[in-house]
């Protein structure tokens, strides 16, 4: 039989190699850390009716599958997308049979929940807050948008994230070598192919595991019986040029360099080029987007303010959205930030200030700096002599601010640019 052949009667590869408990579960430590309160309540095999609200493949069906499993409850699957109302309500009626006769609770989960219309929300409200199930809705939208509010405040939100390459890497490694998943196919795969993979997946495991899945398939064994995947194969089978740099080599770092250096350079459309190179490579957005929100500080700072705001909003949208879509918001940061008026003011204001505080890290806080918040504090000095700059006209006054050590000294010096020149200067 054929790999092919095999492969027909058998479930998807992410199917076959689905975690069956948190120890093989990969991601959301911030969910599922052992100090954190899901980890404390599936120890105490506790659960309360949730939303796991995250983008695809982030493990929100295999989550509530292992709840289940955790917690000694039935497990009922539905999808939003093609399931009535009174197919519910008939789970629901078998699980409040089982918690009566058999005080056994179950677990309805509803994946893409957000496509039930209000009435269908509605119905399910008097089941969830009697406690007749546990009720699980999965969803990529905002379910303060997407889910009715008397709903959803009898629902606790965990927000699931985008995998993390090094992740995503640890869930293909696994069906490389699991039983049921690839471990027949004998594969030879480099770092350099999972890192491939992992980037172009976008934290999304299933994505990747299909990817894997389908360039296993469409090859076949050489001499030595083995299957080896280049990236190559990854990029044919997904008809995507291949733009390739290994992440920690020379050219991954001369790309970003070029980038950093033609926004810095006000030149809007070089710095377009470079993050398209860097992007359609499989760069992981997020690293990008830190390198923009570093740069609107460090090299135009309060010359233009906005750009921070901006390179922080393009961050946030990757975070939220992902690849494709985030690349549009990096590319309005990588345009706003050329077109900026730069200063590198504040960072070297930060340098200087930083050199004083390291050399000078046993001076004491002048008195009247200091904030009196007891009796003794205040009959010992902390406070006096104070100047409250709101009594005083344009609500500034001349007093020293800083150690006696350091009178008189100065850091920022602002340039004649942007915004710095219109109001800093004065």
């Amino acid at each position: 039989m054929g790999l092919l052949e095999k492969q027909n009667f058998s479930p998807p590869l992410a199917e076959r190699v689905r975690p069956k408990n948190l120890e093989e579960f990969v991601g959301q430590e911030h969910l599922l850390a052992k100090d954190k309160p899901l980890r404390k309540l599936l120890a105490k095999k506790e659960i309360h009716s949730s939303i796991f609200w995250g983008p695809p493949g982030t493990g929100k069906t295999t989550l509530a599958k292992i709840i289940a499993d955790i917690t000694d409850a039935n497990f009922v699957t539905f999808s939003a997308v093609n399931t009535t109302i009174n197919e519910v309500k008939k789970a629901i009626k078998l699980a409040e049979r089982d918690l009566k006769y058999h005080k056994k609770r179950t677990v309805i989960f509803i994946d893409e929940i957000h496509h039930f219309n209000k009435i269908q929300q509605d119905a399910l409200l008097p089941y969830v807050e009697k406690g007749k199930i546990i009720l699980i809705g999965a969803t990529t939208e905002n379910p303060s948008f997407e889910i009715i509010p008397p709903l959803l405040s009898r629902l606790k939100v965990y927000v699931l994230k985008p995998l993390t390459i090094d992740e995503i890497k640890r869930i293909l490694k696994r069906a490389v070598t699991h039983p049921n998943g690839l471990k027949d196919y004998n594969l030879e795969i480099s770092e350099e192919v999972l890192d491939y993979i992992a980037n172009i997946s976008n934290g999304d495991a299933r994505t990747a595991l299909n990817i894997l899945e389908l360039a296993t398939l469409s090859k076949e064994k050489d001499e030595n019986g083995k299957i080896k995947i280049t990236i190559e194969d990854i990029s044919s089978l997904l008809e995507r040029k291949v733009l390739v740099f290994d992440k920690k080599g020379e050219e991954f770092y001369n790309l970003i360099s070029a980038l950093i250096k033609s926004i810095r350079g006000s030149a809007p459309d070089a710095s377009l080029y470079w993050l398209a190179r860097m992007l359609e490579a499989g760069c992981d957005p997020l690293y990008i987007a830190r390198r923009l929100v570093i740069l609107a500080s460090e090299d135009i700072g309060n010359a233009d303010p906005m750009a921070l705001v901006i390179a922080n909003a393009a961050k946030d949208a990757c975070d939220f959205v992902g690849m494709p879509e985030c690349a549009l918001a990096l590319a309005q940061a990588c345009i706003y930030l050329s077109l900026a008026p730069k200063s590198n003011s504040v960072y070297l204001a930060y340098e200087n200030a930083k050199k004083d505080a390291l050399n000078t890290y046993n001076e004491p806080v002048p008195l009247h700096l200091r904030n009196p918040v007891t009796k003794f504090m205040e009959k010992i000095g902390y406070g006096k002599d104070y100047k409250y700059p709101h009594n005083y006209p344009e609500g500034k006054i001349e007093q020293d601010y800083l150690p006696p050590k350091l009178k008189g000294k100065k850091y920022y010096f602002p340039t004649d640019r942007g915004y710095e020149g219109k109001y800093y200067k004065k």
